[in-house]
């Protein structure tokens, strides 16, 4: 969501000043174009040609700049940005904005623009505590103002309690909300992710090279675009996803069917990205195998069969199937699309680079149990999951139609 946005970020006399230098250089890593403007204050904390350097635009700093030697700055700056973030921001800067106050130019900016404003507070904690501040962040608040909460710890004051600047990943993932659609809002999304593990023994365990990047993906976007989401995720080295994401970590096939169908219910849509195992050991040995023998027999069995039993109860409820294969991957993805009752199947040939396990890419087909088939190009898990949303919110729509029709 922020590739290709223009955002203004709004630099402040504080001591995390410093830390927007690194906030803009992961605004465009993200491909955000970047404006940067500096109070007078900011000046004395960072140098302008720091930002200049890493958004590769010029730097405001001047309260009655023109823009292009014709457009007023503020003014030119206010229309172009489609969000406007202010990091570090002071108690200064808010009070200034919540009360009218428009006497340099990023104030001034602000109160021109009708583009969404986000604050990441920084400041000592008697000060975030102080009443005045929380009433006008109060003001700014139902005014439609947008906030990040600062953390916790030990300030550069020495003094320890609330005031420190939010974490940058969490203002980026705070961002991208702020300029999704909420085409999903109303809605409850079960997420399944990452893979299962079936035991052997004490120690050894079968699993898969399923990373959990996919489904955590799909998570996350899905949160953007308003929806409640729960994520069933299996083991993987992920942290757990920002946001207000209920994440519900298994182990087995049998604890992820068991989660599955505990919050199956409420959910009006489901989404199955997990590489569940398809066997396990019949049995399980109390002990570890020792190396006695040259070689060790394990007897399988199958595992349940989560997607087919969804499908099986699904009702009203939008199902989506994804098939990891290797090969004859229309036909295979085709017939899970049949045999499970799918309402999509999204199929990927992991042994194409960039597409596998782990990556951070992917490139995907998607079924429909029309017949028809779309074929995705190579792109960034967040991308796919886009496209994935973007027809489930479709195929939610249309459902809502007949609804209403009938």
């Amino acid at each position: 969501m922020l590739k290709g946005r223009e955002v203004v970020l709004g630099v402040t006399g504080g001591i995390a000043a410093y830390k927007a230098a690194e906030f803009v250089r992961l605004l465009v890593k993200q491909e955000a174009r970047v404006h940067v403007v500096m109070t007078k204050n900011a000046r004395e904390f960072i140098n302008p040609l720091t930002f200049h350097t890493l958004s590769g635009n010029p730097v405001t700093i001047d309260p009655f700049a023109l823009i292009e030697e014709e457009k007023i700055g503020h003014i030119a700056l206010a229309d172009l940005a489609e969000l406007i973030v202010i990091l570090p921001a002071t108690a200064n800067i808010i009070g200034k904005i919540a009360n009218g106050i428009a006497d340099d130019f990023l104030s001034t900016m602000v109160m021109a623009s009708k583009a969404p404003v986000l604050f990441a507070p920084s400041m000592n904690v008697n000060m975030w505590e102080n009443r005045v501040l929380q009433k006008n962040i109060q003001t700014l608040v139902e005014g439609g103002y947008h906030f990040m909460e600062p953390g916790e710890g030990e300030l550069a004051c020495h003094w320890y309690g609330k005031g420190r600047l939010a974490d940058l990943n969490d203002v980026l993932e705070r961002m991208e909300d702020i300029l999704s659609p909420k085409d999903l809002t109303g809605e409850r999304i079960l997420v399944t992710a990452g893979p299962t593990r079936e035991s052997i023994d004490p120690v050894r365990f079968i699993t898969n090279h399923s990373s959990g990047k996919m489904g955590y993906a799909l998570a996350r976007v899905a949160r953007r675009r308003g929806a409640e989401v729960v994520l069933v995720a299996g083991p993987t080295s992920l942290s757990s996803p920002r946001g207000d994401i209920v994440c519900i970590p298994v182990n087995t096939a049998e604890e992820m069917m068991e989660a599955v169908f505990a919050n199956f219910q409420d959910c009006s849509v489901v989404i199955k990205a997990a590489a569940v195992s398809d066997y396990r050991p019949k049995e399980v040995s109390p002990t570890k195998l020792k190396k006695t023998t040259p070689c060790v027999s394990l007897e399988m069995e199958r595992t349940k069969d989560i997607l087919g039993e969804i499908g099986k109860k699904k009702g009203k409820r939008i199902l989506v199937g994804f098939a990891a294969e290797t090969d004859d991957l229309i036909a295979n993805a085709g017939k899970k699309l049949k045999e499970k009752n799918l309402d999509l199947i999204v199929v990927n040939d992991v042994t194409k680079p960039g597409a596998g396990f782990g990556s951070e890419t992917n490139q995907v087909k998607i079924l429909y149990p029309s017949g028809d088939i779309r074929d995705l190009p190579l792109m960034s898990k967040e991308e796919v999951s886009q496209f994935i949303l973007d027809e489930v919110a479709g195929l939610l729509k249309r459902k809502s139609k007949i609804k209403l029709a009938t």
